[in-house]
């Protein structure tokens, strides 16, 4: 199967709403946050792991907090993949933060910040 196969990109598919759901509904942990979205996930052509950009809105304590909830519920998440999703493997889950929404809004602050001087 290749990287870019439309069943590699059906199975990105399905572990990110099986996770988002799982985070949103059965994680209790209080170091994770309210608000953590799982913006994109990208599984390995062998089924073995999988990557998991997680993104958060908090600082930066926020953030490391909600890594290592996740990190510690890695185990029943991973369990209840296997028993939601039919795959021949459940892939190993990596979490990595997703710093692209705040870098867009530190964009868009610095582009009206010189569009707010270029007026004046």
């Amino acid at each position: 199967m290749r990287k870019n196969s439309i069943k590699n990109t059906r199975i990105n598919t399905e572990v990110q709403r099986e996770l988002a759901n799982l985070i949103r509904s059965e994680i209790k942990d209080p170091r994770v946050g309210p608000m953590t979205c799982v913006t994109d996930v990208e599984v390995a052509p062998d089924l073995k792991t999988c990557k998991v950009w997680i993104s958060t809105l908090g600082d930066e304590a926020e953030r490391e907090d909600t890594l290592k909830g996740l990190k510690s519920a890695e185990g029943f998440l991973r369990k209840e993949l296997a028993h939601n999703l039919n795959l021949r493997n459940t892939p190993e889950l990596k979490f990595i933060p997703d710093t692209s929404a705040e870098y867009g809004m530190n964009m868009n602050r610095l582009i009206d910040e010189y569009v707010g001087d270029g007026r004046r």
